[in-house]
Protein backbone atom coordinates (compact mmCIF):
# COMPACT_ATOMS: atom_id res chain seq x y z
CA UNK A 1 0.00 0.00 0.00
CA UNK A 2 2.47 2.37 1.08
CA UNK A 3 5.02 1.75 -1.65
CA UNK A 4 2.04 1.84 -4.68
CA UNK A 5 0.49 5.00 -3.38
CA UNK A 6 4.71 6.86 -3.06
CA UNK A 7 5.22 5.80 -7.06
CA UNK A 8 1.51 7.28 -7.91
CA UNK A 9 2.54 10.33 -6.17
CA UNK A 10 6.28 10.79 -7.72
CA UNK A 11 4.75 10.70 -10.88
CA UNK A 12 3.79 13.84 -11.13
CA UNK A 13 7.62 15.28 -9.69
CA UNK A 14 10.54 16.22 -11.87
CA UNK A 15 12.49 13.41 -13.20
CA UNK A 16 15.66 13.43 -11.10
CA UNK A 17 13.34 14.62 -7.68
CA UNK A 18 11.37 11.77 -7.93
CA UNK A 19 14.19 9.04 -8.60
CA UNK A 20 15.98 10.44 -5.62
CA UNK A 21 13.60 11.55 -3.43
CA UNK A 22 10.52 9.22 -3.65
CA UNK A 23 10.43 6.61 -6.01
CA UNK A 24 13.68 4.93 -4.66
CA UNK A 25 14.00 1.09 -5.68
CA UNK A 26 12.53 -1.68 -3.50
CA UNK A 27 15.91 -3.22 -3.71
CA UNK A 28 17.38 -6.28 -5.91
CA UNK A 29 14.15 -7.43 -6.08
CA UNK A 30 12.71 -4.31 -7.09
CA UNK A 31 12.74 -2.56 -10.71
CA UNK A 32 15.38 -0.63 -12.04
CA UNK A 33 13.54 1.98 -14.22
CA UNK A 34 9.99 0.61 -13.68
CA UNK A 35 10.25 -2.12 -16.23
CA UNK A 36 11.75 -4.54 -14.58
CA UNK A 37 13.86 -6.19 -12.26
CA UNK A 38 16.75 -4.53 -10.88
CA UNK A 39 20.40 -5.55 -10.52
CA UNK A 40 23.28 -4.99 -8.54
CA UNK A 41 23.96 -2.69 -9.97
CA UNK A 42 20.74 -0.33 -10.83
CA UNK A 43 19.59 3.05 -9.13
CA UNK A 44 19.86 1.46 -5.75
CA UNK A 45 23.39 0.75 -6.35
CA UNK A 46 24.17 4.12 -7.32
CA UNK A 47 22.12 5.82 -4.54
CA UNK A 48 23.95 3.85 -1.98
CA UNK A 49 27.17 5.00 -3.20
CA UNK A 50 25.78 8.89 -3.55
CA UNK A 51 24.55 8.34 -0.21
CA UNK A 52 21.22 8.06 -1.38
CA UNK A 53 19.75 5.98 1.79
CA UNK A 54 19.03 9.21 3.42
CA UNK A 55 16.32 10.28 0.48
CA UNK A 56 14.59 6.94 0.75
CA UNK A 57 11.53 6.62 2.77
CA UNK A 58 12.05 3.40 4.89
CA UNK A 59 9.04 1.44 3.63
CA UNK A 60 11.05 2.16 0.02
CA UNK A 61 14.12 0.14 0.98
CA UNK A 62 12.38 -3.35 0.22
CA UNK A 63 9.15 -5.51 -1.09
CA UNK A 64 10.41 -8.19 1.78
CA UNK A 65 8.09 -7.58 4.45
CA UNK A 66 5.09 -7.26 2.66
CA UNK A 67 5.57 -10.52 0.54
CA UNK A 68 5.74 -11.83 3.89
CA UNK A 69 2.89 -10.11 5.31
CA UNK A 70 0.49 -11.51 2.11
CA UNK A 71 2.07 -15.16 2.77
CA UNK A 72 0.67 -15.26 6.32
CA UNK A 73 -2.32 -13.90 5.51
CA UNK A 74 -2.87 -16.31 2.85
CA UNK A 75 -1.60 -19.23 5.11
CA UNK A 76 -4.04 -17.91 8.04
CA UNK A 77 -6.90 -18.32 5.87
CA UNK A 78 -6.60 -21.28 4.61
CA UNK A 79 -6.10 -22.74 7.99
CA UNK A 80 -9.22 -21.02 9.07
CA UNK A 81 -11.49 -21.74 6.35
CA UNK A 82 -10.08 -25.81 6.22
CA UNK A 83 -11.34 -26.10 10.59
CA UNK A 84 -15.18 -24.07 9.86
CA UNK A 85 -17.93 -26.18 11.09
CA UNK A 86 -19.77 -25.52 7.67
CA UNK A 87 -20.17 -26.77 4.89
CA UNK A 88 -18.53 -30.21 4.22
CA UNK A 89 -14.99 -31.00 3.46
CA UNK A 90 -15.89 -31.38 -0.21
CA UNK A 91 -17.24 -27.25 -0.59
CA UNK A 92 -14.26 -26.30 1.65
CA UNK A 93 -11.39 -27.98 -0.19
CA UNK A 94 -12.74 -26.33 -3.51
CA UNK A 95 -12.92 -23.16 -2.07
CA UNK A 96 -9.42 -23.80 -0.35
CA UNK A 97 -8.19 -24.40 -3.48
CA UNK A 98 -9.65 -21.29 -5.66
CA UNK A 99 -8.71 -19.25 -3.22
CA UNK A 100 -5.09 -21.13 -3.12
CA UNK A 101 -5.23 -19.97 -6.92
CA UNK A 102 -4.23 -16.18 -5.68
CA UNK A 103 -0.80 -16.91 -4.24
CA UNK A 104 0.66 -17.92 -7.99
CA UNK A 105 -1.44 -14.90 -9.49
CA UNK A 106 0.17 -12.98 -7.25
CA UNK A 107 3.47 -13.90 -7.84
CA UNK A 108 2.79 -13.65 -11.46
CA UNK A 109 0.79 -10.98 -12.24
CA UNK A 110 0.69 -8.98 -8.84
CA UNK A 111 3.97 -8.40 -7.69
CA UNK A 112 5.41 -7.05 -11.04
CA UNK A 113 2.16 -4.86 -11.47
CA UNK A 114 2.87 -3.37 -7.97
CA UNK A 115 6.60 -3.06 -8.34
CA UNK A 116 6.16 -1.31 -11.79
CA UNK A 117 4.03 1.39 -9.77
CA UNK A 118 1.56 2.71 -12.44
CA UNK A 119 -2.20 3.37 -11.05
CA UNK A 120 -4.57 2.02 -13.11
CA UNK A 121 -2.37 0.23 -15.38
CA UNK A 122 -3.82 -2.46 -17.84
CA UNK A 123 -2.39 -4.92 -15.84
CA UNK A 124 -2.79 -3.71 -12.40
CA UNK A 125 -6.77 -3.76 -13.78
CA UNK A 126 -6.52 -7.14 -14.99
CA UNK A 127 -4.83 -8.70 -12.05
CA UNK A 128 -7.09 -6.96 -9.55
CA UNK A 129 -10.17 -8.36 -11.26
CA UNK A 130 -9.59 -11.69 -10.97
CA UNK A 131 -8.06 -11.27 -7.74
CA UNK A 132 -11.85 -9.79 -6.47
CA UNK A 133 -13.51 -12.35 -9.19
CA UNK A 134 -11.78 -15.75 -7.01
CA UNK A 135 -11.96 -14.07 -3.99
CA UNK A 136 -15.87 -13.60 -3.98
CA UNK A 137 -16.88 -16.90 -5.51
CA UNK A 138 -14.72 -18.53 -2.77
CA UNK A 139 -15.44 -16.85 -0.11
CA UNK A 140 -19.41 -16.80 -1.15
CA UNK A 141 -18.78 -21.16 -0.47
CA UNK A 142 -16.94 -20.53 2.72
CA UNK A 143 -17.81 -17.43 4.99
CA UNK A 144 -14.36 -17.81 6.73
CA UNK A 145 -12.10 -17.35 3.75
CA UNK A 146 -13.07 -13.65 4.42
CA UNK A 147 -10.36 -13.68 6.26
CA UNK A 148 -8.27 -13.26 3.29
CA UNK A 149 -10.03 -9.87 2.68
CA UNK A 150 -6.09 -8.53 5.00
CA UNK A 151 -4.06 -9.41 2.39
CA UNK A 152 -6.09 -7.69 -0.69
CA UNK A 153 -7.25 -4.79 0.60
CA UNK A 154 -3.19 -3.55 0.64
CA UNK A 155 -3.04 -4.39 -2.81
CA UNK A 156 -5.79 -2.41 -4.16
CA UNK A 157 -4.44 0.20 -2.58
CA UNK A 158 -1.43 -0.12 -3.97
CA UNK A 159 -2.17 -0.77 -7.37
CA UNK A 160 -5.25 1.46 -7.99
CA UNK A 161 -6.08 5.24 -7.41
CA UNK A 162 -7.69 5.95 -4.11
CA UNK A 163 -11.25 5.96 -5.43
CA UNK A 164 -10.86 3.33 -7.24
CA UNK A 165 -9.52 1.24 -4.60
CA UNK A 166 -12.15 2.33 -2.59
CA UNK A 167 -14.76 1.01 -5.13
CA UNK A 168 -12.97 -1.86 -4.97
CA UNK A 169 -12.84 -2.32 -1.11
CA UNK A 170 -16.27 -1.90 -0.81
CA UNK A 171 -16.72 -5.09 -2.82
CA UNK A 172 -14.45 -7.26 -1.71
CA UNK A 173 -16.16 -6.65 2.06
CA UNK A 174 -19.92 -6.86 1.04
CA UNK A 175 -20.15 -9.41 -2.24
CA UNK A 176 -18.96 -11.93 -0.27
CA UNK A 177 -21.69 -11.57 2.31
CA UNK A 178 -24.20 -11.27 0.09
CA UNK A 179 -23.12 -14.19 -1.56
CA UNK A 180 -22.73 -16.60 1.27
CA UNK A 181 -26.32 -15.48 1.96
CA UNK A 182 -27.93 -16.06 -0.69
CA UNK A 183 -26.16 -19.44 -1.36
CA UNK A 184 -26.56 -20.64 2.07
CA UNK A 185 -29.49 -19.26 3.78
CA UNK A 186 -28.08 -18.69 7.09
CA UNK A 187 -29.97 -18.13 10.66
CA UNK A 188 -30.25 -14.88 11.32
CA UNK A 189 -27.73 -14.37 14.03
CA UNK A 190 -25.29 -15.64 11.53
CA UNK A 191 -26.12 -12.70 8.86
CA UNK A 192 -26.01 -10.05 11.92
CA UNK A 193 -22.62 -11.33 12.60
CA UNK A 194 -20.98 -11.22 9.22
CA UNK A 195 -23.02 -7.97 8.30
CA UNK A 196 -21.49 -6.16 11.13
CA UNK A 197 -17.56 -8.03 10.73
CA UNK A 198 -18.29 -7.23 7.13
CA UNK A 199 -19.21 -3.33 8.11
CA UNK A 200 -16.19 -2.99 10.29
CA UNK A 201 -13.78 -4.20 7.95
CA UNK A 202 -15.21 -2.17 5.57
CA UNK A 203 -14.38 1.01 7.72
CA UNK A 204 -11.45 0.03 8.77
CA UNK A 205 -10.32 -0.80 5.41
CA UNK A 206 -11.41 2.88 3.88
CA UNK A 207 -10.41 4.97 6.82
CA UNK A 208 -7.10 3.63 7.53
CA UNK A 209 -6.45 3.13 3.96
CA UNK A 210 -7.14 6.33 2.80
CA UNK A 211 -5.74 7.87 6.13
CA UNK A 212 -2.47 5.96 4.57
CA UNK A 213 -2.58 7.46 1.19
CA UNK A 214 -2.78 11.17 2.10
CA UNK A 215 0.29 10.55 4.80
CA UNK A 216 2.80 9.19 2.14
CA UNK A 217 0.76 11.99 -0.36
CA UNK A 218 2.74 14.66 2.08
CA UNK A 219 5.15 12.91 2.39
CA UNK A 220 5.99 13.31 -1.35
CA UNK A 221 4.94 16.63 -1.58
CA UNK A 222 7.91 17.38 1.27
CA UNK A 223 10.60 15.07 -0.77
CA UNK A 224 9.36 17.07 -3.55
CA UNK A 225 9.69 20.19 -1.95
CA UNK A 226 13.12 18.96 0.14
CA UNK A 227 14.15 18.21 -3.65
CA UNK A 228 13.23 21.44 -4.75
CA UNK A 229 14.96 23.33 -1.80
CA UNK A 230 18.16 21.17 -2.43
CA UNK A 231 18.61 22.20 -6.11
CA UNK A 232 18.05 25.60 -5.12
CA UNK A 233 20.62 25.36 -2.80
CA UNK A 234 22.64 23.77 -5.40
CA UNK A 235 22.08 26.39 -8.37
CA UNK A 236 22.81 29.00 -5.44
CA UNK A 237 26.02 27.49 -4.72
CA UNK A 238 26.98 27.14 -8.39
CA UNK A 239 26.13 30.46 -8.79
CA UNK A 240 28.22 31.89 -6.42
CA UNK A 241 31.32 30.15 -7.10
CA UNK A 242 30.60 31.57 -10.32
CA UNK A 243 30.49 34.83 -9.44
CA UNK A 244 33.40 34.25 -6.86
CA UNK A 245 35.53 33.23 -9.73
CA UNK A 246 34.37 36.24 -11.67
CA UNK A 247 35.05 38.83 -9.08
CA UNK A 248 38.41 36.74 -8.42
CA UNK A 249 39.07 36.94 -12.02
CA UNK A 250 38.86 40.59 -12.10
CA UNK A 251 40.48 41.74 -8.75
CA UNK A 252 43.19 39.82 -10.72
CA UNK A 253 42.75 41.75 -13.63
CA UNK A 254 42.85 44.66 -12.29
CA UNK A 255 45.96 44.27 -10.12
CA UNK A 256 48.37 42.73 -13.52
CA UNK A 257 47.28 45.48 -15.10
CA UNK A 258 48.06 47.40 -11.72
CA UNK A 259 51.51 46.19 -11.64
CA UNK A 260 52.95 43.71 -14.14
CA UNK A 261 51.35 45.75 -17.36
CA UNK A 262 52.62 49.08 -15.95
CA UNK A 263 55.74 47.51 -15.54
CA UNK A 264 56.18 45.69 -18.88
CA UNK A 265 54.75 48.57 -20.50
CA UNK A 266 58.03 50.88 -18.77
CA UNK A 267 60.27 48.29 -20.15
CA UNK A 268 59.19 48.89 -23.61
CA UNK A 269 59.23 52.77 -23.19
CA UNK A 270 62.97 52.18 -21.52
CA UNK A 271 64.37 49.72 -24.59
CA UNK A 272 62.83 52.38 -26.99
CA UNK A 273 64.73 54.93 -25.10
CA UNK A 274 67.85 52.91 -24.84
CA UNK A 275 67.29 52.39 -28.78
CA UNK A 276 67.47 55.54 -29.38
CA UNK A 277 70.52 56.87 -26.99
CA UNK A 278 72.76 53.73 -27.92
CA UNK A 279 74.89 55.54 -30.38
CA UNK A 280 74.65 59.09 -29.65
CA UNK A 281 74.60 58.73 -25.65
CA UNK A 282 76.07 55.29 -24.81
CA UNK A 283 76.07 56.43 -21.16
CA UNK A 284 72.20 57.72 -21.07
CA UNK A 285 71.61 54.21 -22.50
CA UNK A 286 73.84 52.21 -19.51
CA UNK A 287 71.62 54.62 -17.18
CA UNK A 288 68.42 53.15 -19.09
CA UNK A 289 69.59 49.85 -18.77
CA UNK A 290 70.29 49.82 -15.25
CA UNK A 291 66.30 51.57 -14.92
CA UNK A 292 65.17 48.27 -16.88
CA UNK A 293 66.81 46.07 -14.68
CA UNK A 294 65.55 47.67 -11.30
CA UNK A 295 62.10 47.77 -13.11
CA UNK A 296 62.42 44.41 -14.15
CA UNK A 297 63.29 43.10 -10.21
CA UNK A 298 60.18 45.22 -8.82
CA UNK A 299 58.03 43.51 -11.54
CA UNK A 300 59.59 40.20 -10.18
CA UNK A 301 58.68 40.91 -6.69
CA UNK A 302 55.19 42.61 -7.71
CA UNK A 303 54.59 38.75 -9.33
CA UNK A 304 55.67 36.49 -6.44
CA UNK A 305 52.96 38.95 -4.20
CA UNK A 306 50.48 38.16 -6.42
CA UNK A 307 51.15 34.59 -6.81
CA UNK A 308 51.75 34.12 -2.58
CA UNK A 309 48.21 36.41 -2.65
CA UNK A 310 49.86 38.79 -0.77
CA UNK A 311 49.76 42.85 -0.51
CA UNK A 312 51.84 45.04 -2.85
CA UNK A 313 55.27 44.85 -2.68
CA UNK A 314 55.72 48.71 -2.01
CA UNK A 315 53.78 48.11 0.96
CA UNK A 316 55.71 45.38 2.10
CA UNK A 317 57.51 46.12 5.97
CA UNK A 318 56.59 50.27 5.43
CA UNK A 319 53.80 52.73 5.29
CA UNK A 320 51.72 53.61 2.70
CA UNK A 321 52.97 57.30 2.39
CA UNK A 322 56.76 55.60 1.69
CA UNK A 323 55.32 53.38 -0.70
CA UNK A 324 53.18 56.19 -2.44
CA UNK A 325 57.06 58.26 -2.66
CA UNK A 326 58.47 55.11 -4.03
CA UNK A 327 55.87 55.12 -6.73
CA UNK A 328 56.46 58.86 -7.36
CA UNK A 329 60.38 58.59 -7.42
CA UNK A 330 59.81 55.50 -10.43
CA UNK A 331 57.34 57.53 -12.19
CA UNK A 332 60.68 60.58 -12.20
CA UNK A 333 62.55 58.17 -13.57
CA UNK A 334 60.39 56.60 -16.33
CA UNK A 335 58.72 60.09 -17.41
CA UNK A 336 61.90 61.96 -17.56
CA UNK A 337 63.85 59.16 -19.99
CA UNK A 338 60.97 58.65 -22.31
CA UNK A 339 61.17 58.71 -26.30
CA UNK A 340 60.46 61.88 -26.76
CA UNK A 341 63.43 62.82 -25.88
CA UNK A 342 62.98 64.51 -22.22
CA UNK A 343 66.05 64.07 -20.46
CA UNK A 344 65.32 66.18 -17.21
CA UNK A 345 62.92 63.76 -14.69
CA UNK A 346 59.23 64.79 -14.33
CA UNK A 347 58.84 66.50 -11.17
CA UNK A 348 56.29 65.00 -8.93
CA UNK A 349 55.24 66.56 -5.40
CA UNK A 350 54.27 64.10 -2.42
CA UNK A 351 52.06 65.83 0.01
CA UNK A 352 50.42 64.10 3.33
CA UNK A 353 48.10 66.01 5.46
CA UNK A 354 46.00 64.80 8.66
CA UNK A 355 47.17 61.51 11.37
CA UNK A 356 49.24 59.45 9.47
CA UNK A 357 48.61 55.86 10.58
CA UNK A 358 47.98 52.04 9.73
CA UNK A 359 45.31 51.46 8.06
CA UNK A 360 43.45 48.60 6.96
CA UNK A 361 45.09 46.59 4.46
CA UNK A 362 42.43 46.86 2.08
CA UNK A 363 42.68 50.63 1.86
CA UNK A 364 46.40 51.16 1.31
CA UNK A 365 46.11 49.08 -1.57
CA UNK A 366 43.37 50.70 -3.10
CA UNK A 367 45.27 54.02 -2.29
CA UNK A 368 48.41 52.87 -3.40
CA UNK A 369 47.12 51.60 -6.77
CA UNK A 370 45.20 54.50 -7.02
CA UNK A 371 48.75 56.48 -7.40
CA UNK A 372 50.12 53.78 -9.83
CA UNK A 373 47.39 54.10 -12.25
CA UNK A 374 47.16 57.45 -12.35
CA UNK A 375 50.81 58.44 -12.50
CA UNK A 376 50.50 55.64 -15.26
CA UNK A 377 48.14 57.63 -17.13
CA UNK A 378 50.52 60.98 -16.41
CA UNK A 379 53.41 59.11 -18.50
CA UNK A 380 50.89 58.11 -21.46
CA UNK A 381 48.94 60.64 -21.96
CA UNK A 382 49.57 64.37 -20.52
CA UNK A 383 52.50 64.29 -22.11
CA UNK A 384 56.43 64.45 -21.21
CA UNK A 385 58.27 65.96 -18.02
CA UNK A 386 54.83 67.09 -17.33
CA UNK A 387 54.58 68.45 -13.24
CA UNK A 388 52.72 65.90 -11.28
CA UNK A 389 50.93 66.01 -7.72
CA UNK A 390 49.97 63.45 -5.48
CA UNK A 391 48.34 63.83 -1.65
CA UNK A 392 47.20 62.08 0.97
CA UNK A 393 44.49 63.21 3.13
CA UNK A 394 44.06 61.11 6.34
CA UNK A 395 40.95 62.23 7.61
CA UNK A 396 38.64 60.39 10.72
CA UNK A 397 36.62 58.71 8.80
CA UNK A 398 38.22 58.63 5.18
CA UNK A 399 41.30 58.69 3.57
CA UNK A 400 41.38 60.66 0.33
CA UNK A 401 43.99 60.55 -2.89
CA UNK A 402 44.57 63.36 -5.54
CA UNK A 403 46.68 62.75 -8.21
CA UNK A 404 46.74 66.04 -10.21
CA UNK A 405 48.94 66.73 -13.58
CA UNK A 406 49.35 69.98 -16.01
CA UNK A 407 49.30 68.03 -19.03
CA UNK A 408 46.68 67.93 -22.18
CA UNK A 409 43.66 66.88 -19.93
CA UNK A 410 40.84 64.25 -20.73
CA UNK A 411 37.77 64.25 -22.76
CA UNK A 412 34.00 63.91 -21.59
CA UNK A 413 34.33 60.40 -22.12
CA UNK A 414 37.08 59.77 -19.40
CA UNK A 415 35.15 61.79 -17.10
CA UNK A 416 32.26 59.67 -17.38
CA UNK A 417 34.03 56.74 -16.99
CA UNK A 418 36.08 55.86 -20.16
CA UNK A 419 39.62 55.42 -20.31
CA UNK A 420 41.39 58.01 -22.37
CA UNK A 421 42.67 55.71 -26.02
CA UNK A 422 41.12 53.29 -28.00
CA UNK A 423 43.20 50.03 -26.88
CA UNK A 424 42.68 50.67 -23.09
CA UNK A 425 39.26 52.18 -23.10
CA UNK A 426 38.34 48.80 -25.14
CA UNK A 427 40.51 46.72 -21.96
CA UNK A 428 38.12 47.22 -19.60
CA UNK A 429 40.71 48.32 -16.89
CA UNK A 430 42.22 51.74 -15.99
CA UNK A 431 40.11 54.47 -14.67
CA UNK A 432 37.18 51.84 -15.00
CA UNK A 433 39.32 49.42 -13.05
CA UNK A 434 39.97 52.18 -10.47
CA UNK A 435 36.19 53.34 -10.00
CA UNK A 436 35.59 49.66 -9.06
CA UNK A 437 38.17 49.64 -6.44
CA UNK A 438 36.94 52.37 -4.51
CA UNK A 439 33.11 50.88 -4.94
CA UNK A 440 34.29 47.78 -3.29
CA UNK A 441 35.17 49.44 -0.34
CA UNK A 442 32.18 51.51 -0.28
CA UNK A 443 34.39 54.96 -1.68
CA UNK A 444 34.14 56.72 -4.56
CA UNK A 445 36.47 57.83 -7.60
CA UNK A 446 35.99 60.69 -9.37
CA UNK A 447 38.27 62.01 -12.92
CA UNK A 448 38.25 65.55 -13.90
CA UNK A 449 39.84 67.62 -16.34
CA UNK A 450 39.63 70.11 -19.55
CA UNK A 451 41.86 69.58 -22.90
CA UNK A 452 44.89 71.18 -21.81
CA UNK A 453 44.06 72.21 -18.27
CA UNK A 454 45.36 68.97 -17.11
CA UNK A 455 43.44 66.04 -15.19
CA UNK A 456 42.60 65.72 -11.78
CA UNK A 457 41.75 61.88 -10.57
CA UNK A 458 40.36 61.92 -6.96
CA UNK A 459 39.36 58.94 -4.74
CA UNK A 460 37.41 59.14 -1.05
CA UNK A 461 37.84 55.73 0.99
CA UNK A 462 36.50 55.06 4.25
CA UNK A 463 38.63 53.69 7.13
CA UNK A 464 36.51 54.67 10.08
CA UNK A 465 37.83 55.63 13.29
CA UNK A 466 40.87 53.13 13.06
CA UNK A 467 43.61 53.83 16.11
Amino acid sequence: MVHRRTAAVSAHLPVEAARRAVTAPFGADGPADGNGPAGPGGPEARAGADGGDAEVHAWERTFAPWDCYFAIAWIATVLFALAAETPGWPVRLVAAGLFALLVPWYVVAGRPAILIGVNDSPAALRYVAVLVTVFVVASALVGELRLGTFALVPQCFMLLRVRTALATVAVINVIPVVGWVVLWRPDRHDVYYNSVFAVVTLGFSMVVGSWIMRVIEQSAERADTLAELRASREEVARLSAERGALAERERMSREIHDTLAQGFTSLLMLVQAVESEFADDPQAARAHLALMARTARENLAEARALVAGGGPADLAGGSLPDAVRRVAARHRDQAGGSPAGAKEPATVTVEVTGRVRALPAAVEVVALRTCQEALANVRRHAGQGVPAYVRLAYGDEELTVTVRDEGRGLGKAAEEGADPGGARAASGFGLRGLRARAAELGGAAHISGEPGSGTTVTVVLPVGDVR
